[in-house]
């Protein structure tokens, strides 16, 4: 899921699939989008966002068979460039590519 919120404090939390999240070598998470219009206009007052991320393949704490992650970062929309290029060749649904820059990961399970 990703929150975010515009000026007020009524989150906004829309969902993606785990499989379409690019982690950059700079550690930036990018997401291929198809919409978001709100998310996309609460960006554009605040850019701060939430993501909880699940896998079963990633062992957690205390050798559990899967894990959770949040993390907070600073995010921005675009439609142009060679990482949406990138993106839209392997996604051809998408108008616009989610880039998040990281500020904190905390591991949940």
């Amino acid at each position: 899921s990703i929150t975010s919120w515009g000026s007020g404090d009524q989150p906004n939390v829309r969902c993606t699939w785990n499989s379409y999240i690019r982690i950059t070598e700079d550690e930036r998470i990018l997401i291929p989008i198809a919409g978001f219009t709100s998310t996309q206009n609460d960006v554009s007052k605040n850019d701060k966002v939430i993501l909880t991320l699940g896998s079963r393949e990633v062992e957690g704490f205390n050798n559990y068979q899967g894990t959770g992650f949040l993390v907070e970062g600073k995010a921005r929309f675009t439609d142009c460039g060679a990482e949406f290029e990138q993106m839209k060749k392997e996604y051809s649904f998408i108008n616009k590519l989610l880039e998040i820059t990281i500020e904190s990961a905390k591991q949940l399970l």
